[in-house]
């Protein structure tokens, strides 16, 4: 099939009904995407169609792979172009769905200054399995678009449009991204990034998405053993892009990468930050956060945040 302008949080279903979420831009000759939901008759996920499925974790997820199309690992969990039988785009989710609390959401930033073409819903909703207790998880086209939506979301919070996040919402958001920080550090980094909301009980995120006219690849570079490092933040235009990108100053390190949502946004220009990573090099130096699903060993931390000494 033709598939056009697809995207990072683009989800594709395969003739059999795997259904990826696409994870980059670089999908020029193959999709660079995970396995997400599979096809099972005893699954607790069900389409409107009746159908059921399973949701599956990264583990499980790569067993699969290995066992039924290890071609795909062979690409490094790129599905081959031939292989698509949909694409389902974020955007046409917002343009069509009468879900209430994604219309909330969508109305909010609307009122804010955001056009309603730059948005769009990922996730389970995209792909007709939500269950009740689903999050919404919320796209947001283009980075002057993704900061007024910020704005709108920092301002809708404070002014009671829309409830604080919880104490025990912020434990559960703690529990399920498992840093390597103190729940104390993990919080005082998140409630400044204001993309994360609750409406009518339900927890939501604000992802970004390059627009077409931004998007730039990241060369992969050769991993050279794990590396720790102090640098000071030079810009964040793209931190809450996947990969979270960190322009630095440093003897040594360009740039900083996240290949995890736990660490988007987690510093401002003039901070400075200690990190743990993979070093990489790519032409320029980089330590890449996120190697693993859960990142274990591997951190950003602002210094100057947790010193008490905050950008504003």
């Amino acid at each position: 099939m033709a598939i056009d302008g697809i995207r990072i949080r683009d989800f594709i279903i395969t003739h059999d009904n795997w259904i990826f979420a696409v994870i980059g831009y670089d999908n020029s000759s193959n999709i660079q995407a995970y396995l997400r939901y599979v096809p099972d008759e005893d699954g607790d996920r069900i389409r409107s169609d009746g159908k059921r499925f399973k949701k599956v974790g990264f583990d499980d997820a790569y067993r699969l792979l290995k066992n039924w199309k290890p071609h795909y690992l062979n690409y490094s969990h790129l599905v081959p172009f031939e292989d698509v039988a949909q694409v389902k785009y974020p955007q046409q989710f917002v343009a069509t769905t009468d879900d209430e609390k994604v219309l909330k959401i969508a109305e909010l930033l609307e009122n804010y200054g955001v056009d309603r073409k730059n948005m769009g819903v990922t996730g389970s909703r995209l792909v007709d399995l939500q269950a009740e207790t689903s999050d919404v998880d919320f796209v947001v086209y283009g980075r002057h678009s993704f900061e007024r939506a910020r704005g709108a979301l920092k301002d809708a919070t404070q002014n009671g449009e829309l409830p604080q996040i919880s104490a025990e919402m912020w434990s559960r958001v703690y529990e399920k991204r498992r840093p390597e920080l103190t729940f104390e550090e993990f919080v005082m980094h998140e409630k400044r990034k204001w993309n994360r909301g609750v409406v009518d009980g339900t927890y939501f995120d604000l992802l970004f998405v390059r627009d077409y006219t931004e998007i730039k690849i990241e060369p992969h570079g050769v991993d050279d053993g794990c590396v720790e490092a102090m640098a000071s933040v030079t810009n964040v235009d793209f931190a809450f892009d996947n990969p979270a990108i960190y322009e630095v100053d440093h003897d040594e390190i360009a740039k900083v990468l996240s290949y995890t949502h736990t660490y988007v946004g987690q510093a401002l220009v003039g901070e400075t930050v200690e990190v743990r990573g993979v070093y990489n090099k790519a032409g320029e130096k980089r330590v890449i956060v996120g190697t693993t699903r859960e990142a274990t060993g591997e951190w950003i931390k602002s210094c100057t945040l947790l010193s008490g000494s905050a950008i504003s």
